[in-house]
C-alpha cells in the first residue's frame, strides 16, 4: 500500500470517529451564529439611536411640553408642579407656575428640538431638549426654576448659593410634594 493510500485510509478513520450528530450539530451552531450576527449588525445599522423631534412647543407645566404631538418631559430636572406653592419673605408664591412661565419665556416661540433619553413610566418622552443650541434643562436650573436630578447639579449649587428661583425662600422639592399630595388622597387619609 503507497503512502497515499494509507494517509487516506487514516484520514478517513479518524473522521469517521466523530458522531455525525456532533459534525450537524457543529455545521447548524455555525450557521446560527452568523445569520444571528448578520440580523444584529443590519438592525443596529437601521435605528437610529436617539430619535430628534423638533417643532413649535406648548408648555404644560414647567418640566415638560408637547412638541410635534408628543408630550415630552425635559430630561434631568423636576421642576415645582402647577400648582405648587412656595414660600418667599413670608408670602406664597406659585413657584409652580413660575416654571412653567420660565419655560415659556426660554422657549419663545421658536423651534424647540428634543433628543430622546428614555420613555418615563407614563409613556412620555424624556428628552434633552434644546432652543437655539441652549439646553432648556440646563436654563431651568441655572435659574432656579426646577431641581436637578443630577445632570446640572454645579447649576444647581450656583442657583442656590445666588438665591434664585425656589432657592429665593423655601419650598418642599417636587418629587416630594407630589408624594405628599398623593398621600392626602389616598383612600382612608
Amino acid at each position: 500500500m503507497s503512502w497515499i493510500h494509507q494517509w487516506t485510509a487514516m484520514t478517513r478513520w479518524r473522521r469517521s470517529r466523530r458522531p455525525p450528530v456532533n459534525r450537524a450539530f457543529t455545521t447548524l451552531a455555525l450557521a446560527l451564529f452568523v445569520i444571528a450576527a448578520g440580523v444584529g449588525a443590519y438592525a443596529l445599522r437601521n435605528v437610529p439611536s436617539r430619535p430628534i423631534i423638533s417643532g413649535h412647543a406648548r408648555v404644560i407645566d414647567g418640566d415638560s411640553l408637547m412638541v410635534a404631538g408628543t408630550e415630552v418631559r425635559i430630561y434631568g430636572v423636576d421642576a415645582p408642579e402647577l400648582f405648587q406653592r412656595c414660600t418667599r419673605e413670608g408670602r406664597e408664591v406659585l413657584c409652580g407656575r413660575e416654571a412653567a412661565r420660565q419655560l415659556i419665556a426660554l422657549i419663545a416661540g421658536q423651534i424647540v428640538t428634543c433628543e430622546r433619553r428614555d420613555i418615563d413610566r407614563f409613556g412620555r418622552t424624556v428628552a434633552l431638549c434644546r432652543v437655539d443650541g441652549v439646553d432648556l434643562g440646563r436654563a431651568l436650573v441655572a435659574g432656579g426654576h426646577a431641581v436637578s436630578y443630577g445632570s446640572y447639579l454645579q447649576e444647581e449649587a450656583s442657583a442656590r448659593s445666588e438665591r434664585k428661583g425656589v432657592w429665593a425662600g423655601q419650598f418642599i422639592r417636587p418629587r416630594e410634594w407630589r408624594d405628599r399630595e398623593r398621600g392626602r388622597f389616598a383612600p382612608g387619609a
